[in-house]
């Protein structure tokens, strides 16, 4: 009796669920004992037959090749063996040494080696007919994708922000992080201020708590893929081509764009000509549409400025650097205050430090009961563990409770520490480079003179010819307090005038 193999095969989970494969088997049973087969094994295979990989049919070849005795293998069908013809050379190869038969129960085809062409062609008719399923089973999805981007639908993993969901109904869709969401909009508000890399947004996500899917810190590649991506203000690419899409944008287009222009500046290598760079690019954007302002040089020493009228809705006005310097270094007299002034600033911040050493005097108190009783409880659970009272799960999961709440009260005692440490410093800091930041700035370099900019001044604007300037805090606080130093000591704990 010549010994036989059945390989029953569905090329989806949902198709075995279904009862398939035991179908297949009773049928492929019944065919070998009516054919006087005795079925040494059973294949049961659940895979794509276009796969890679097909780690099943492998096992297959090997049990054929092992065996002493020639093979047949029964399958329902032709395309239930093979879907393509990269299969055929190994098993016409084991037909042709007599170790392989192949049964096909609708064919109603064996093929051996003792075959005449006609049974093998119309095997070879059988793979055709299943390599051209397989085609169009490709086109199908293909159009059903596409068919899915014409309606705004994403059609793969949603971008970070988002989150892939299954609606009661069974369809698929995504929706809004609201975990995550708030990150990717920071990451914009960050990088559009036009004073942040990558790396420093990162850095400054990761101090935030953002981690990445495996628990571990981001890197900048993730904040550049993220600031790349137009989903977020509600395009999508796919393929190089973009798709408006329907699910709720995190950030508006102007906002996108704003960050798109700021990274193609920082990407540019500096434009030099006769020594001098651009001082204020990347730096000034344009009141009235909101694209960039770009600087040109002019007879290899004259620099100019104007919008990049990206937007084709603004008319070129050009303006000579010095001129926009004028506003700027009118408010770096602004923000120097006398000494005296700057003396009693200092003096007033020290008797609010020292009202507030009670407070950091008293927390440091509190958050050390806490770690101290936090210790006493290791010290326990360690013991009752040991004496076999609580379970290994227990002992750990308590272990790693009382564990993060050590980490955290050492971070918060630290905290302290440090804000204790270095407010005055700070302040001190701040008014020392505001007394000096014109002397400082008409000294420095440029990439300093850049930085200085972007650390004093914030939104700078051209509108027309004209420069409408902000001031960042506490800046902005030092610029009104040098116009009334008498008011100084009827200030609050804020440094803010009272009227």
């Amino acid at each position: 009796m010549m010994q036989a193999i059945l390989l029953a095969r569905v090329s989806s989970k949902e198709q075995e669920e279904g009862q398939s494969i035991p179908s297949q088997v009773r049928r492929l049973t019944d065919y070998a004992i009516r054919k006087n087969l005795k079925v040494t094994q059973t294949f049961q295979i659940t895979e794509s037959s276009t796969k890679e990989t097909r780690k099943q049919f492998d096992q297959i070849i090997a049990y054929v090749k092992r065996a002493k005795a020639p093979i047949a293998l029964i399958t329902d069908t032709v395309d239930r063996l093979q879907r393509s013809f990269r299969e055929t050379p190994l098993l016409d190869e084991m037909r042709k040494q007599g170790k392989l038969e192949l049964h096909f129960l609708r064919e109603g085809l064996i093929v051996n080696k003792d075959s005449n062409s006609a049974q093998l062609l119309q095997w070879d008719i059988g793979v055709l007919f299943a390599s051209s399923y397989v085609r169009q089973l490709s086109d199908n999805v293909k159009r059903s994708k596409e068919q899915s981007v014409r309606n705004g639908e994403w059609i793969t993993k949603a971008p970070f922000g988002y989150k892939n969901i299954t609606l009661p109904n069974g369809k698929k869709t995504i929706e809004v992080d609201l975990d995550n969401a708030p990150f990717v909009v920071r990451m914009f508000e960050l990088y559009a201020a036009g004073n942040h890399s990558f790396q420093t947004i990162a850095e400054e996500m990761n101090k935030l708590g953002l981690r990445n899917a495996n628990g571990n810190l981001i890197g900048a590649s993730r904040v550049e893929i993220t600031l790349k991506n137009p989903f977020y203000f509600g395009v999508m690419r796919v393929k190089g081509e973009f798709y408006p899409h329907k699910y709720p944008p995190l950030i508006s287009e102007n906002l996108f764009d704003r960050v798109q222009e700021i990274m193609e500046g920082h990407n540019k290598a500096p434009v030099h000509y006769a020594g001098h760079p651009i001082l204020f690019r990347g730096l000034i954007t344009c009141e009235n549409c909101g694209c960039t302002v770009t600087g040109d040089i002019k007879k290899q020493k004259y620099i100019y400025y104007s919008c990049n009228n990206s937007k084709r809705v603004c008319q070129k006005a050009w303006v000579r650097e010095e001129k926009l310097l004028e506003p700027l270094l009118e408010y770096f007299d602004k923000i120097q205050l006398p000494d005296a002034v700057i003396e009693e600033i200092v003096a007033y911040l020290k008797k609010s430090y020292a009202n507030e050493q009670e407070f950091f005097k008293h927390s440091q108190e509190v958050l050390r009961k806490e770690l101290d009783s936090i210790q006493n409880r290791l010290s326990k659970l360690i013991d009752m563990h040991l004496d076999g009272a609580i379970d290994s799960e227990t002992y750990h999961l308590k272990l790693e409770e009382y564990k993060k709440r050590q980490r955290e009260i050492t971070s918060e005692m630290k905290a302290h520490v440090n804000a204790d440490e270095t407010c005055l410093i700070t302040a001190k800091t701040v008014l020392d480079l505001a007394k000096r930041a014109k002397e400082i700035f008409l000294s420095s370099k440029m990439p300093e003179k850049q930085q200085l900019l972007n650390f004093v001044f914030s939104n700078l604007k051209l509108d027309g010819r004209n420069l409408l300037v902000t001031l960042r805090e506490p800046f902005l606080t030092l610029s009104a307090m040098s116009h009334q130093p008498a008011k100084l000591r009827k200030q609050d704990s804020n440094l803010r005038p009272i009227d």
